[in-house]
């Protein structure tokens, strides 16, 4: 997952889950709201193919994803290992309340090896465990199944209850334990409905306990072990073609060594599939990228089992010994890097290895004799430094070709959708004939609507791509529409992007370290977002074959970039002197060398600002985007010299010129993201997207000139006296997109239609020869631009109507700001 520090098997819309009412049908625009528009389509010539597995999700533990989300287990820390490897506020008890005498001890007594810590509770002690969010969430009549690992020297009685404020959520149950380690299990049911319960183990005797664990009975096909239920049911309602998974960050960030005595039990590592398959109480533990604890009672097993449930295609994503999201470390270490190679040989027989096999038979040990089927699998993610894991993927590449031959090895473009790194990765990928290329971006809707034809001009020859992670950066409908404007492109170019998945798929709402995200739930409930909603529209309705269609479009951006200056910070600490900003005529717009007030200087940011020493200086080291700005919005055509000298912190300058507010700019980003790489960001609404960028870092003490030449829409950077880079922001932002495919099952033609604008698209659609049915089934998604899905009201809704207008050529009003797909019969 891009990550700076600030920042199939189809089911096609039936008639019989189609309302008709009036009420759902568009209502015509008034004229004066209304933009024309025509759609032609050319049902004689063939598009694109479009594979089954087109759209998937991808599964990262990020936002509590996993434990404390997916993972059924309503007990936190149920294994006391927690630490300050995961995070500087844990303990071993952390989500732990103690009544009486216990420690968490890590000696020879422990439960196994990979296990280090347990709990010594001493008699008539308890403790009680907080689960996640409010609490441990029961309903009334349902079944929880609660185990325990426990030992005792002598004979003791340990008494199991679930209780909150209001007193008892099921009859307390006792298990007699004595002797060595063993699994006691006990089965509540639950008196009443709650989202605040507590979970208590009270022994009368000394005793010591590890892996307490609460889990519903009702998990998703029921399986031991298993996931929760409504948020397995939302994912797979998608009805995804993939699944990718861990990650992510979690898989290339950390050590590349194993849990054990000969790496001193490391505990910040990358994720290591054989880590976390077996019986959960000897999986190993391990700190997350995102700021906690990971169980892996979630593991590679569970992940190929829920592939399996909901029809899709696993898709694995291995270390490749680069580390990425910010840390940028190559391992030297050959050793290491052969037996990581061989682990992923390992995973593969796992996957699809005869139980006659070594980890076949470790699959059918797990209840699994079946292969899991796994055609694709990924090298790395998001590695920023392309010639070191390009060396690395070869190898992996050549051991797999050499011993699975038909396993698709998929390498990756980097962290962003442009720059030296992408360039770079691709011009590697593409010299050693790859198959397939992950790339990521983050962007704003802007972008995303302005790059609806990012793939027309791909070459056919090369690798096909893997959009792995993309989002808009926000859940508002306004996001949703611009992806979905994106997808129809994705969807016209299916002989190049062959796979596509959203990203994060899940946040809980009291643990979020990124958003936006496609599913959003607490102990209580989930609820689906714009995006997903849109991401559905698009997964159920896929169509086989892309119909080649054409519409208008909107005319070329005309005028110059406007806007005043700024300077800003991140996470740094900065001073800048002698700021002038000049007329491309000569004209002096704007002198300022701080030798008395900033009172030109608007400050709109964070940070604190202040003259010392005839610099203006930002001096909080923790700000993120202190801005502060001067001049007039409606300057075009100018120059603007800084000199810029990094004081402390973690990244570098920003330098910002075309300021309109706060939240429409650019900014020249001078070592950003931990100080590794500067770009040209532009910032539409809040949301940003880089236009250019290059590695490089910020020298800490040294005072730098920075230059911006602005004339009409090209920019001009020069730092040092010397050009680092340019562009031109020319592009317009399409608001109408569309596209057109073909189910061949029904032969029905799928004509999807965005309006991402205020106004409605009163369309002429010439649907060519193709013979069809009079009635359409019309899906709409329509909301004002802004709206944002809750727990407790969902404004962004699928409404599906009839419309029975539909002829060779006919006239359809697409309302404002609405996603629509007809579907169309053939004749």
């Amino acid at each position: 997952m891009s990550r700076s520090t600030r920042a199939r098997w189809r089911v096609g819309l039936t008639a019989t889950a189609l309302v008709t009412t009036a009420a759902l049908i568009p209502a015509p625009a008034h004229a004066e709201d209304v933009t024309d528009y025509a759609i032609t389509v050319d049902p004689s010539t063939e598009g694109a193919t479009i594979d089954d597995t087109m759209y998937g999700v991808f599964f990262e533990d990020i936002n509590r994803a996993a434990d404390g989300g997916l993972y059924a287990e309503l007990v936190q820390n149920r294994s006391f290992e927690y630490s300050t490897a995961d995070n500087r506020a844990y303990t071993p008890l952390t989500s732990w309340a103690v009544d009486g005498t216990a420690r968490v001890v890590n000696d020879a007594g422990r439960l196994n090896e990979r296990n280090r810590n347990y709990l010594s509770l001493g008699a008539g002690s308890a403790v009680t465990n907080a689960g996640y969010n409010t609490g441990i969430r029961v309903e009334k009549g349902e079944r929880y199944d609660f185990s325990v690992w426990a030992r005792a020297d002598s004979r003791t009685t340990l008494t199991v209850s679930l209780q909150d404020a209001d007193g008892a959520l099921a009859e307390a149950a006792e298990v007699t334990v004595k002797g060595g380690w063993a699994k006691y299990k006990v089965r509540l049911r639950a008196t009443r409905t709650s989202s605040d319960g507590r979970l208590t183990v009270a022994t009368a005797g000394a005793a010591a306990l590890d892996e307490v664990s609460l889990f519903p009975r009702d998990t998703y096909k029921g399986h031991k072990n298993g996931l929760r239920e409504d948020l397995a049911e939302k994912i797979a309602a998608l009805e995804p073609g993939f699944v990718r998974f861990p990650g992510g960050c979690l898989v290339n960030t950390g050590s590349m060594q194993d849990y054990s005595a000969a790496s001193n039990w490391e505990r910040q590592r990358s994720y290591q599939w054989k880590d976390t398959i077996g019986p959960v109480e000897q999986r190993a533990t391990n700190s997350n990228f995102w700021g906690y604890n990971q169980s892996y009672g979630l593991g590679y097993y569970e992940y190929f089992q829920f592939s399996e449930d909901i029809g899709a295609m696993p898709l694995p994503v291995v270390p490749a010994l680069v580390t990425g999201c910010g840390q940028n470390r190559a391992t030297e270490d050959e050793a290491l890097l052969q037996r990581h190679i061989q682990d992923t040989l390992d995973l593969i027989e796992f996957a699809n290895g005869p139980v006659t096999s070594e980890w076949g038979a470790k699959r059918a040990e797990m209840g699994h004799p079946e292969p899991f089927h796994l055609t694709h699998l990924a090298v790395g993610n998001e590695e920023n430094l392309p010639n070191e894991f390009f060396a690395r993927f070869q190898k992996f590449r050549a051991a797999i070709a050499a011993k699975y031959p038909d396993i698709t090895v998929i390498s990756n473009s980097g962290p962003d959708d442009t720059g030296a790194t992408f360039d770079t990765a691709w011009k590697l990928n593409r010299d050693a004939g790859v198959d397939m290329v992950d790339e990521h971006y983050y962007n704003s809707p802007q972008w995303f609507l302005q790059n609806n034809d990012r793939y027309d001009s791909y070459d056919r020859g090369g690798p096909k791509v893997f959009l792995g992670e993309y989002a808009s950066q926000g859940n508002a409908f306004k996001n949703a529409l611009s992806e979905a404007a994106f997808m129809t492109g994705l969807e016209r170019n299916a002989d190049i992007v062959k796979l596509a998945s959203y990203a994060p798929l899940l946040a809980n709402e009291d643990y979020v370290q990124w958003s936006p995200d496609m599913i959003w739930f607490n102990n209580r409930a989930s609820w689906n977002s714009a995006n997903y909603e849109i991401q559905k529209l698009f997964m159920n309705n896929v169509g086989d074959r892309v119909v080649p269609s054409t519409a208008t479009g909107t005319p070329a951006l005309s005028g110059p970039i406007t806007g005043a200056v700024g300077l800003s910070t991140w996470a740094t600490t900065a001073a800048y002197d002698d700021v002038k900003v000049t007329a491309a005529d000569g004209t002096s717009l704007l002198t300022d060398d701080f030798g008395g007030d900033a009172s030109k200087w608007t400050h709109t940011g964070r940070g604190s600002w202040s003259i010392q020493d005839g610099q203006y200086t930002q001096t909080d080291v923790a700000a993120e985007n202190t801005m502060v700005s001067a001049g007039d919005t409606a300057w075009h055509d100018y120059d603007l010299k800084v000199k810029a000298t990094k004081k402390a912190g973690k990244e570098g300058f920003l330098v910002a010129f075309g300021v309109k507010d706060t939240g429409n700019y650019y900014w020249w980003n001078l070592g950003g993201w931990n100080n590794t790489t500067s770009a040209v960001e532009q910032a539409v609404d809040g949301g940003k997207s880089s236009l250019i960028s290059k590695p490089g870092t910020i020298e800490t003490g040294r005072a730098y000139d920075v230059e911006v030449k602005v004339r009409g829409r090209k920019v001009t950077l020069l730092l040092d006296g010397k050009e680092w880079g340019s562009f031109t922001d020319d592009k317009p932002a399409e608001p109408f997109r569309q596209v057109v495919t073909r189910d061949a099952k029904t032969g029905e033609l799928i004509v999807k239609v965005v309006n991402a604008q205020s106004s409605a698209a009163r369309t002429s659609i010439d649907l060519g020869t193709a013979r069809v049915r009079s009635t359409a089934h019309v899906t709409t998604l329509t909301a004002a631009p802004e709206a944002v899905n809750t727990e407790t009201a969902t404004p962004v809704a699928p409404a599906r109507s009839t419309f029975g207008g539909v002829a060779e050529k006919f006239s359809y009003t697409f309302p404002a700001n609405s996603v629509t797909f007809l579907r169309i019969k053939k004749r």
